[in-house]
C-alpha cells in the first residue's frame, strides 16, 4: 500500500508531461509576489521545485525587467502558480523590456508611492476612530 506522500507526488508529477521538465520553460508565481521563469529540473512530493537558468521577472506598469538568478530552489509551500510557457504562441502584449537598474528604480518608486498611500489611508481611519491591525501581527493568531 502506498503512502499519502507517494500518492500526492504521483498526482503532482502526473500533471507535468515527461519532457516538459527538461525542454520547456516554466513560470512560477510565488506567495510573496515574485515571478520566476526557468527550466524546471526537479519536483518532489512536497512540490519543492528546482529551476535552472532562472530569471526573476519584475513588472511595473507596462515595463518589465529580468534579473538572472541561475539555479533556484523553491520550497513547495511558497508556490502559488506553476505553468508551462508556450514559446511558439505569438506574444501580443505591449510590455517594454528595460534594464535591471531601470526596473528596480521603477519598483522602488512604486513601493514608495504605495507606502505613502497606505500611510494616508491609515491616518484617515485613525481620524475617524478606526484602526486596522498590521498584517505582520495577523500571523500570530
Amino acid at each position: 500500500m502506498e503512502s499519502f506522500t507517494q500518492r500526492s507526488f504521483q498526482d503532482v508529477a502526473s500533471c507535468l508531461p515527461q519532457t516538459a521538465s527538461i525542454v520547456n520553460k516554466h513560470l512560477v508565481l510565488l506567495r510573496d509576489g515574485r515571478t520566476l521563469i526557468g527550466y524546471l529540473r526537479s519536483i518532489d512530493q512536497f512540490a519543492n521545485l528546482v529551476f535552472h537558468q532562472t530569471v526573476e521577472r519584475i513588472h511595473v506598469g507596462k515595463k518589465f525587467g529580468d534579473i538572472p538568478r541561475g539555479i533556484f530552489i523553491v520550497r513547495g509551500e511558497n508556490v502559488v502558480l506553476l505553468g508551462e510557457i508556450d514559446v511558439e504562441k505569438p506574444c501580443d502584449t505591449v510590455l517594454q523590456q528595460v534594464s535591471i537598474e531601470e526596473i528596480l528604480e521603477e519598483q522602488r518608486l512604486q513601493q514608495q508611492t504605495k507606502q505613502e498611500t497606505e500611510k494616508v489611508k491609515m491616518q484617515v481611519l485613525k481620524d475617524r476612530g478606526l484602526s486596522i491591525p498590521k498584517a505582520d501581527n495577523l500571523d500570530e493568531y
